[in-house]
């Protein structure tokens, strides 16, 4: 590669890394001057993010515009002007610079972090709090039990909690935790890889709207025999970002998929294609993998979702919950 070239490419890939925070590119999906309570999509990648590591053909490297951040949601209630992020993600710099500019401060401002599991991509980001970066005072990171006990016990989170960057704030299954006299949070267990944690989604309820926030997931099968269906959580629900990391069973050649599971789209709309369109309307399929091709609004794949009335989660849109 020739010094200019290179040149370039790391001054393309700064830029990339920073284009989330630009957010006047995106139009959200609602004006939120006029929602007391809102939903910001702040990424909609796998958690290595789009482009991944090693993967040197993947045309977002040289175009910012392909660029897309690990997945993260955040609430944002303006009235009180309290902001919680979902998920603390590689890309958590960015992505609290993009939520107070969706939010219309002049400054930074977070209430507090719910975390979904001990995966790369969903708590990462809590470094930054640490001294080596923000030194913050602390942010309140509600976690379930074994996530708890996972930062508590395990280098380096265990500093953030000594030095009070971080404060734990405990999580019960399907135990509800009122943010404010408008916005309550629910978490519910799914069945996903546990190495070191549990997994959970979460049930955003807004004041008369509600979401449903769910990453990672091994099975719809699974979770239907831990007694939850599917239909019953998107017929009960406004919005839902669901797990959409592979298009199919069979896009990464040379890994076996079994040892990553997640439902892959095309069996998620199998499953659901009794549905009526109102209802598949409410789902945005989030967390793609960089090799999912509904990246490319250009492919077949991407049509086909779109055809079927299935929505792509979109990083700076946002969704209100009044």
């Amino acid at each position: 590669m020739s010094r200019s070239l290179h040149t370039s490419a790391i001054a393309l890939f700064l830029g990339a890394s920073l284009s989330l925070s630009a957010c006047q590119q995106n139009t959200p999906s609602e004006d939120i001057k006029v929602c007391n309570v809102n939903i910001h999509i702040l990424g909609t990648a796998q958690d290595a993010g789009k482009p991944q590591i090693g993967q040197h053909n993947d045309p977002a490297w040289m175009d910012n515009k392909l660029v897309s951040p690990a997945t993260s949601i955040a609430i944002a209630d303006n009235i009180d002007g309290s902001r919680y992020l979902f998920d603390a993600t590689p890309d958590i710099k960015a992505q609290l610079f993009a939520l107070d500019r969706f939010s219309g401060s002049a400054g930074y401002r977070l209430d507090g972090i719910f975390l979904t599991h001990a995966h790369m991509g969903h708590y990462l980001g809590l470094a930054q709090f640490g001294r080596e970066a923000m030194g913050a005072k602390s942010v309140p990171v509600f976690a379930m039990p074994r996530m708890a006990s996972f930062l508590k016990n395990n280098g380096p989170w265990d500093q953030l909690i000594s030095l009070n960057n971080i404060e734990i704030k405990p999580l019960s299954d399907k135990t509800s935790i009122e943010l404010n006299e408008r916005v309550t949070v629910t978490p519910f267990l799914v069945p996903h890889r546990g190495e070191y944690s549990e997994t959970v989604g979460y049930k955003i309820q807004g004041p008369s709207k509600s979401a449903i926030y769910l990453p990672d997931i091994d099975t719809w099968q699974e979770w239907e025999a831990m007694g939850t269906n599917i239909e019953d959580v998107i017929a009960q629900n406004d919005v839902l970002f669901l797990d959409a990391t592979f298009y199919n069973a069979d896009e990464l050649s040379g890994r076996d998929m079994s040892k990553i599971p997640h439902p892959p789209m095309v069996k998620t709309m199998e499953r659901l294609h009794k549905l009526s369109v109102g209802e598949r309307t409410k789902i945005q399929f989030i967390h793609l993998n960089h090799s999912n091709p509904t990246h490319d609004k250009h492919t077949k794949a991407f049509d086909e979702i779109g055809k079927a009335g299935y929505k792509i989660a979109k990083t700076g849109a946002s969704y209100c919950l009044d």
